[in-house]
């Protein structure tokens, strides 16, 4: 397998949950402004949209959208326990799946990360995350992950979370929030996935 990825975008969610499973996976980095690849490949050759993630399963198969991949990583890797086993639980999943990634990733975060995006976007886009973040919190009050154990969709989560750092986005309010986001960040696979990314996505931000 080939992910394509940029720096702590939302592909970060795609790498955690290889590095969960133990899948033999390569990575391409997409430079997010330009959108060249190695050896100067223009990634919109691969995906016409640009967008990462894109997991390249042999060549000439592609898939793409954060969502459907980790669905299939979860379904091909089942020994790594990534989605629940039982019809309602894979359901559960796609639900907060659905909603990390639509009413989290682009309602919110998406606006707030856009540099085109105009100011009465952006503060759409606040006045909205209060009443998700609220909803958020308290499925996770009392809980350690999403569902009953660490799943695809904490991965998703965490990763759309973590964007709080560089937007006006405060998850301070929400203790179950920051405790969640603390405890995800100390997995190992995590704090690998992040580490290594973090200073990919340094070294664009500086170029």
């Amino acid at each position: 397998m080939k992910l394509y990825f940029s720096p702590l975008a939302c592909s970060l969610a795609s790498r955690i949950a290889i590095y969960e499973s133990g899948a033999d996976a390569t990575f391409v980095e997409v430079d997010r402004h330009t959108k060249l690849a190695e050896h100067g490949l223009d990634f919109r050759t691969v995906h016409p949209l640009g967008l990462v993630p894109a997991l390249e399963l042999e060549p000439g198969l592609l898939l793409t959208e954060n969502a459907a991949i980790l669905q299939h990583l979860a379904e091909r890797f089942p020994q790594a326990r990534l989605a629940p086993a039982d019809p309602l639980g894979g359901t559960r999943l796609r639900q907060w799946l659905s909603f990390v990634g639509t009413e989290l990733h682009k309602s919110v975060y998406g606006p707030l990360l856009s540099t085109t995006a105009p100011a009465g976007a952006k503060e759409y886009a606040l006045r909205l995350a209060e009443s998700r973040l609220r909803y958020l919190a308290g499925a996770l009050d009392g809980r350690e992950f999403l569902l009953d154990h660490f799943t695809v969709a904490d991965a998703y989560l965490f990763t759309v979370l973590n964007w709080s750092r560089v937007t006006p986005v405060d998850l301070a309010p929400w203790p179950s929030l920051t405790a969640y986001q603390s405890r995800i960040a100390a997995r190992p696979t995590v704090a690998r996935a992040v580490a290594e990314e973090y200073e990919l996505y340094r070294r664009q931000a500086g170029a």
